[in-house]
């Protein structure tokens, strides 16, 4: 069941205490400490959507599914019985479970808020192209997901700053309407900031298509929810609620890691645009060593997603990730990295293949795509004249599909859904920079040195 409400939702009493405290409270004392922002020209956005629970409070709520390794899967859920089971059974048919996994559980507080019991279950070896159907927690309802193929041809959906408004309902319709395998996420996920019963609300409000396929997600400012010396590390909702596999991938962080789809044919790495990483951080050693672990002839590419841009001309969030792309552009462009898809700015962009902020044909492509449903609106405002590097820009809500149809070649496409029905209103194919001999016979001489 949802509630439509203009900017906050009417809730049982008990909810708008929690609200009042953990919410309204904080704000005000952050305005305090830091003043407030400046606002950006933004389309009026969608009505906050709140998902109510309608299930018994043993029965499993906000069911999502990640990758976790080469051919296991991470069932994630929650339950408001705290005595209910970290169990998953699953099997190839409905109703019959031939297999029960047994995982571990977390749970947090956040203020006077406490959350329910967080179920993690990594299951598997499974096979890949197969449809298991599924039961968390030894009852509840039957859920299945589709496992992603371990051979080209494999399609992304890709969605940033998704929050949960009207927009973001028109925008998971239109990811729904035309099958995909895995869904990719760079940032901002419920922009519950520090409203947590929102964080409850998002995971229902996805279950549908985030329990069906695996959602792959990285951090955005959104999921920060920092309180000066309460609660100074931030990011405690999102680790608890959103496990990524970051410890298969060999990072110390849950903020940042990857991952390998269609037979290890493809790399996927997710950046954590709001922990450190200059040339000092864990963050950057990490990424350093993953990427020199790539073998170019049996993986031919090479996605990043991070939450900040790198690159943008929208008048929104400028020059908020230049740090970032001072301290690790080199990294990406030594080992060839074939397009960089970030979020953070409301709106979709798309440039060329850039490397320091000139065209360089061995750089990666980068896209921005924070156009998910969020409830700030769109960022309408671009610099003017427009950089020769940008060759689409557009301020509407939206999703992106990355299809990859073999070693060679995938096919990008940015749907504009302020219409009924999902329009495409961008285009290109890409070649991947692993089959240019002049990309893959050059690299920086410092990145030489270094590596």
């Amino acid at each position: 069941m949802e509630m439509r409400c203009p900017r906050a939702c009417l809730l049982p009493l008990t909810a708008v205490i929690i609200f009042s405290f953990s919410f309204f409270v904080p704000q005000i004392l952050l305005q305090l400490i830091y003043g407030s922002h400046k606002e950006y020209t933004r389309q009026p956005p969608g009505h906050i959507i709140f998902t109510k629970h309608d299930r018994s409070k043993s029965e499993p709520q906000q069911v999502h599914i990640s990758l976790a390794g080469s051919d296991h899967v991470r069932v994630t859920w929650v339950t408001e019985d705290h005595k209910a089971h970290s169990i998953v059974e699953y099997g190839t048919a409905p109703g019959q479970y031939a297999t029960m996994i047994r995982g571990d559980h977390t749970s947090y507080t956040y203020f006077f808020y406490s959350s329910g019991k967080i179920h993690h279950v990594k299951v598997g070896p499974l096979e890949p192209t197969t449809t298991y159907y599924y039961r968390c927690g030894g009852s509840g309802p039957e859920f299945s997901f589709k496992t992603p193929p371990s051979t080209f041809p494999i399609e992304f959906a890709v969605v940033g700053d998704l929050g949960q408004t009207e927009w973001t309902k028109s925008t998971l319709e239109h990811v729904e309407s035309k099958d995909y395998d895995v869904f990719l996420l760079p940032g901002d996920l419920s922009y519950a900031d520090r409203q947590q019963p929102l964080w409850d609300s998002f995971g229902r409000l996805v279950e549908l298509s985030a329990s069906r396929r695996p959602w792959m997600v990285t951090e955005g400012n959104h999921e920060m929810e920092i309180f000066p010396i309460i609660y100074p590390h931030g990011f405690k909702a999102y680790n608890a609620r959103w496990r990524m596999p970051y410890e298969e991938s060999g990072s110390e962080s849950n903020l940042y890691y990857s991952f390998d789809v269609a037979g290890g044919s493809i790399h996927i790495v997710m950046l954590g645009s709001y922990t450190e990483f200059d040339s000092d951080s864990a963050q950057y050693r990490w990424l350093r060593q993953d990427l020199a672990k790539i073998d170019r002839q049996t993986t031919p590419w090479v996605i990043v997603l991070l939450h900040a841009p790198w690159y943008n001309t929208n008048s929104a969030h400028h020059g908020e990730g230049e740090s970032m792309r001072k301290a690790m552009e080199e990294l990406l462009y030594g080992a060839r990295v074939d397009i960089v898809i970030a979020g953070h700015v409301h709106a979709y962009e798309r440039f060329t293949r850039i490397y320091d902020n000139e065209a360089d044909s061995c750089g990666p492509v980068y896209v921005t795509i924070g156009d998910g449903g969020n409830r700030e609106g769109l960022a309408l405002s671009y610099k003017e004249p427009a950089s020769p590097l940008s060759m689409f820009r557009e301020a509407s809500f939206g999703h992106g599909r990355l299809r990859v149809l073999n070693h060679t070649h995938m096919h990008w496409s940015w749907h504009r859904n302020n219409e009924t029905n999902s329009v495409v209103a961008d285009e290109v194919w890409l070649e991947s920079l692993s089959a240019s001999s002049t990309c893959m016979g050059q690299q920086p001489s410092s990145l030489k040195d270094e590596l």
